[in-house]
């Protein structure tokens, strides 16, 4: 957010009108008049080019100043507002903006100016260097992130009239940017007095900004993305610098764990910080849905669980999408904090970009910063599992109407060659024609995909219980194992229990009994080993032959 101090405006009472506030209502058509007969912001322009004309004196304006269309408002009533912004021989005036207000036929009303002040100045050639002005600016860069060892760190000083700050002055306007240790971008502005070296405000420039995405999956959903000059990035800030990078249809050349080559990540950009068109062939759509789902998941995890970021210390991780070509995945990679997703082949699978499957990848990266379950045999299918478990709860908690809760894995990136509504089923994961409902001594040999769905199945019965029901609006049939009958405790108490029992009980060993133990325990831990919580989990775990 920027710091720089707000200057209040003077108002410019004109031509006998009286000064109003400065919200400015707006007044209903004229009797007669219709939308049609509003006019145009090239007859706004007009007239307030005209009125700039008539009142040079009342605006300050002289021979040495220029002005320049900022922005055009018409109202619903023809009412007009031009904003402008001014420079004085050939430099911008800091300070020099102001708003010409017309009547619905054009004639001047009055004028907000950000300052009175009349600006003159004896000269415009500075005392202070550029190159001066420049390492003065990095160094209160460096003095706003202490400890930091600042990369690729950049200066551009630019002369300007400073009227924002007292009478007006000859002024070095500077801007330093970097990168800092984790490679997020830092940037300061820095204003500096061109004849004493004095300074005279800094401001922080690297800006939170609240935008919005077209989707794929999710329809419009809000965006906070970061500001940089005129253009907008798309890296949250506010959720640890976690950004979204085009992948360029590449791959990663990759022996073993070790990575030689690293598909890009170029950070996407846009003008107006509304982004992407929700069609599969606009490349900044899919990029939509996975900063969204990067933000859906980052605010689960902080709402629900107190969890600041994947690993608990605030630090924000980034997405690659179009990574490969027709690639049907996505996965999560420990070793660059980073989610990729494949396009999908657009007949089995589209972009796999969905909500449930950004929660899915995210929760690899919690997992791995809390148990480490390792990835192979009955505490890789708990790994599997607990992603699924996590991606479903935070479809559940963006409560998205385009993209509802529900408990099946990957609904939305499912094509019609794909044989089937999901890639896995948590009510019947045999559903999906290969995963695991019950638990049985061969279990960790299944793929851990496979395998993860006794978890799964424990999950499902552990919130919502057995049988035949229809839980927001789609029908699920959850049998047991046993025969038994199982009573739900609902979503939320299932999250507690099974984060607990991730941070707190499991490690990297943890096989199906001892998530039973892990999860009794964290059941003990929140609700007392004799409440109702904890014999759900023991029945929950029972009904899929874990006992």
């Amino acid at each position: 957010m920027s710091r720089i101090r707000h200057v209040r405006g003077s108002r410019l009472a004109m031509a006998g009108t009286a000064a109003t506030t400065a919200t400015l209502l707006v007044a209903a058509l004229a009797p007669g008049a219709t939308a049609a007969d509003r006019p145009t912001r090239a007859a706004a322009l007009d007239h307030a080019a005209a009125a700039l004309l008539e009142h040079a004196d009342a605006l300050g304006l002289t021979d040495a100043q220029d002005t320049e269309v900022r922005d055009v408002v018409v109202d619903e009533d023809g009412t007009q507002h031009v904003r402008y912004d001014r420079t004085y021989r050939g430099l911008p005036v800091l300070g020099g903006d102001f708003v010409v207000h017309l009547a619905p036929d054009g004639a001047f009303r009055d004028a907000d100016r950000a300052t009175g002040t009349l600006i003159t100045l004896p000269g415009v050639t500075p005392e202070l260097p550029a190159p001066e002005a420049a390492d003065l600016a990095a160094s209160a860069l460096r003095a706003a992130n202490p400890g930091e060892l600042l990369k690729r760190l950049t200066t551009e000083p630019e002369l300007v009239v400073d009227a924002l700050h007292g009478a007006p002055k000859l002024a070095w306007r500077t801007d330093a940017a970097a990168l800092d240790s984790l490679g997020n971008p830092v940037a300061r502005t820095v204003l500096t007095d061109a004849g004493t070296g004095a300074r005279i405000d800094a401001w922080d420039t690297v800006e939170s900004a609240s935008g919005d995405g077209a989707s794929l999956y999710g329809g419009t959903v809000p965006l906070e993305t970061t500001r940089s000059g005129s253009s907008y990035r798309l890296e949250d800030a506010t959720r640890g610098g976690t950004y979204t990078g085009d992948a360029a249809n590449k791959t990663d050349l990759c022996i073993l764990t070790v990575c030689l080559v690293r598909a890009p990540a170029t950070l996407y950009t846009d003008a107006d910080n509304h982004w992407g068109t929700g069609a599969p062939d606009d490349r900044a759509s899919a990029a939509v849905d996975a900063q969204y789902g990067t933000d859906a998941t980052w605010d689960y995890y902080r709402d629900v669980h107190g969890r600041d970021g994947i690993a608990g210390d605030g630090k924000g991780s980034y997405n690659r999408v179009h990574y490969g070509t027709r690639y049907n995945n996505a996965f999560w990679d420990d070793t660059c904090f980073c989610m990729t997703y494949g396009d999908g082949d657009g007949t089995t699978m589209g972009p796999l970009v969905s909500l449930d499957v950004a929660g899915h990848e995210m929760s690899h990266g919690v997992t791995s910063k809390t148990a480490a379950l390792t990835y192979s045999g009955e505490s890789g299918g708990l790994n599997e599992a607990t992603s699924d478990i996590f991606g479903t709860l935070v479809e559940w908690h963006a409560d998205n109407s385009a993209d509802p809760g529900d408990y099946l894995i990957g609904e939305k990136v499912v094509r019609d060659g794909f044989g089937r509504e999901a890639l896995r089923y948590m009510d019947r994961p045999s559903r999906d024609g290969s995963s695991a409902d019950c638990w049985d001594t061969s279990l960790g040999d299944l793929d851990v995909h496979y395998s993860s769905g006794v978890a799964n199945h424990f999950a499902y019965l552990l919130a919502e219980g057995s049988g035949a029901r229809t839980v927001g609006g789609v029908a699920y049939s959850s049998p047991t194992c046993d025969g038994s009958t199982v009573a739900g405790i609902g979503r939320d108490k299932l999250g507690a229990i099974w984060y607990r029992a991730l941070t707190v009980h499991m490690t990297s060993s943890t096989d199906y009994a001892g998530a039973r133990t892990a999860t009794l325990e964290a059941a003990g831990d929140l609700y007392g080993t004799d409440s109702a919580e904890y014999a759900a989990v023991g029945a929950a775990w029972s009904a899929v032959d874990v006992g």
